[in-house]
Formats: structure tokens, sequence, C-alpha cells
């Protein structure tokens, strides 16, 4: 299972749960069993909201925890972690409760499952931000270290700088669709369907054909040597194409 489908399983989980947290709310002689398993539901459904919508961390969270600002409790601020602490409802002068505790914790609870509802569809987004934030911060690193293998081996540095450009492209063809017409397409096979579908114009085709050309040099014509421009330009060639070409 991968990372999306745990994460909706989880998500599925999180909303199954509802209807038995909502059944122990309708009587306070749960008040008990209502938190114990609440408490268990929260700690999994802060975790989600945390990674998938940090902005709306404050609102959930609003729902369930006491304001340390709050000097008198009334319906406007009585939130979940009151129910839990057996904390009622004020009484007025014919001591009778100012609002029913159990509903409005209820009420507070599917607040919660609303925002967890509403993010199930952030799933897929959020994961390939994630991954690609990743991905990038690896070419980089793997361009640096092609500057700093310059000093060892130009043959060895422009093979790796055309690694990076390679798996770019092909990360480019994954995302934007295009199919190419090998099973492990090259800089050389991934650049005319790209260009072909619009993904960018005939000028970054010429540049990233060049620099297919560069990365050839030294990874495959032995009898040709690749100078210290030419390994330059195809590492600041393919910074330049991973940072404009998505």
């Amino acid at each position: 299972m991968d990372a999306a489908e745990a994460i909706k399983k989880e998500f599925k989980s999180l909303l199954a749960a509802q209807e038995e947290l909502l059944k122990l709310l309708q009587d306070c002689k749960d008040t008990i069993e209502f938190g114990t398993t609440y408490q268990h539901w929260y700690s999994r459904a802060y975790k989600l909201v945390q990674s998938l919508a940090p902005e709306r961390l404050h609102e959930f969270v609003s729902y369930y925890l006491i304001d340390p600002k709050r000097k008198i409790t009334d319906a406007g601020n009585y939130v979940i972690q009151d129910y839990i602490k057996a904390i009622g409802a004020r009484t007025n002068h014919y001591d009778k409760p100012l609002w029913d505790v159990n509903n409005l914790t209820a009420i507070r609870f599917l607040n919660q499952t609303q925002i967890i509802s509403s993010l199930s569809s952030r799933i897929d987004s959020v994961l390939q931000d994630v991954t690609g934030h990743l991905f990038a911060e690896i070419q980089d690193s793997e361009l640096s270290a092609a500057t700093q293998l310059k000093k060892v081996s130009l043959r060895a540095a422009g093979a790796l700088a055309g690694v990076v450009l390679e798996r770019h492209l092909q990360r480019v063809a994954e995302n934007r669709g295009v199919a190419p017409t090998k099973k492990s397409p090259t800089i050389s096979d991934l650049n005319d369907p790209l260009k072909q579908a619009g993904v960018y114009d005939v000028p970054t085709w010429r540049k990233v054909q060049l620099l297919a050309d560069i990365r050839n040099i030294c990874s495959h014509q032995k009898s040709t040597e690749p100078t210290v421009e030419q390994v330059d330009e195809l590492i600041a060639g393919v910074n330049s194409i991973i940072k404009s070409v998505f």
C-alpha cells in the first residue's frame, strides 16, 4: 500500500468512527467511554490535519481544547474537553442547565469531522507537493556533487548531471501524461515528445538537445574528452531546466 492509499484508509477509519462517538454522546453516563474513544480518535485526526492542512489546525483544535484565557464557561466557548472533564453547563435560577452539554459536544465533534472530510480531496496534491520538494532537494544535491566531481573526473561529473536531467524529464513526462516511445527513454527520446506536447518551446528543445550531446560525450564517446567549459555548461544548463520545466 502506497502513502496515498494508507492515508485514505486512515481517513475512512476516522470518519467511520463518527457514528459510534455520536451514539456515546446521547447519554452522560457514557462520558468516560466517550472520552477514551475520542482521545484516541483526536490524536490520529490531529496528525492528519497537521500534515495536510496546517492552516486549519487551530480551528480543529479549538473545538476540543479549553481556551486558557476563558474567564467564564458559556455555550459559546464550551468545548469537547469540558465534556470529557465532566464539566457541566451553568444553571439558571431554577437550577436548570443553560445548554445541553451532549448536544453542544456533538456539534463540536461534527465540526471536526467536517474538517477531516473536506481534506480528503487534498491527499494526492499534498503528497505530490512533498514528493516534488524532496525530488528537487535531491537534484540540487546531485548537481552540487557533480560540481565537486569536476576536480576528479570531468566525465563522471558530466555523466551525473546528465542523469539528473534524464530523470527530471522522465518525471515531467509522467506528470504531463506524455508517453515516450521507448521503455527506458534517454534525454533525446524525451525531448521531442515533450516539445510536441507543448511542454516547452523550440529554444528550450534546442537547449535540451545540446545538453544531451554533451552528456553523450561524457558517457559514451571515449575518443573525445569533454572540456571544462562543456561540463560547466551541462551542469548550469541542467540546473536551469530543472528550475523552469515542470
